[in-house]
């Protein structure tokens, strides 16, 4: 498919900008310090998740503040490999 100036189209990657633009977003909390370690994920980690993995992280974002929190600090335990990926990105 062509764009109005002729060129090819490209099609949407999973970690185009606008989709890295709309995560840091929703990174984006009401505590300081879940900010950061969502901020130093989303840098060094994300773009190496595979497609599942990526779903599985915007799923986690959509828990409130204080749950996410919970998991990342470890007091519960870890259901999946990305939630893994973040308590290492805290320091876990």
């Amino acid at each position: 498919m062509n764009d109005k100036d002729g060129h090819a189209e490209r099609a949407p990657t999973s970690t185009s900008p606008p989709d890295l633009n709309r995560l840091r977003w929703h990174c984006r909390r009401g505590m300081l310090e879940l900010d950061m370690v969502l901020a130093r994920f989303l840098d060094a980690q994300y773009a190496r998740l595979s497609t599942s993995q990526q779903q599985e992280f915007e799923c986690l974002l959509a828990l409130e503040d204080q749950a996410l929190w919970q998991r990342i600090r470890g007091e519960m335990a870890a259901t999946s490999v990305v939630e893994q990926m973040l308590r290492d990105c805290y320091g876990n």
